[in-house]
């Protein structure tokens, strides 16, 4: 099984980079972790935010894998502890099911992504910058696989 990570934005600072391939290494392979980058749509000054938004969700669903469970992290879904994601994590492995969890861009989510999303996450009610999403996604993962199969990194 692959997490797809699809994210909007491109050229992140190079801790961004570090960080998160430090943790999607530490992935076995059976939960691998896959950066899926998607370019920001061109904001001008007057610039049609739906319109932009609609573009770049066209382009998120072109991305998905065919037939993954799709979780759209989103600021109005649901809180999920480690423990939760633990639990999906295995699930999703029981699936055979690829996932695809996706990060919007500078103004969200188009409504066809949070349509097609068989899932809402939210990973805090605090506004997080999106590179910083990037990590913590790929750290709490590693931290749910760490849960499951009883690792010390997660001391619950």
């Amino acid at each position: 099984m692959r997490i797809h990570l699809i994210a909007v934005g491109q050229r992140m600072p190079d801790w961004v980079q570090t960080a998160f391939a430090d943790y999607a290494k530490r992935l076995p392979n059976e939960a691998r972790l896959v950066l899926v980058e998607q370019p920001v749509a061109h904001r001008g000054k007057n610039a049609d935010i739906d319109r932009l938004k609609a573009a770049e969700g066209e382009k998120i669903l072109k991305a998905v894998p065919k037939d993954a469970e799709i979780i759209a992290l989103d600021e109005r879904g649901n809180l999920h502890d480690t423990l939760a994601w633990s639990d999906a994590l295995l699930r999703w492995q029981g699936s055979g099911h690829d996932v695809a969890m996706i990060i919007g861009g500078p103004d969200g989510l188009a409504p066809a992504v949070l349509t097609a999303a068989h899932q809402r996450w939210s990973l805090s009610p605090l506004t997080l910058p999106h590179p910083l999403v990037r990590v913590v996604v790929a750290e709490q993962l590693y931290r749910a696989w760490s849960a499951s199969v009883g690792h010390p990194y997660h001391r619950a």
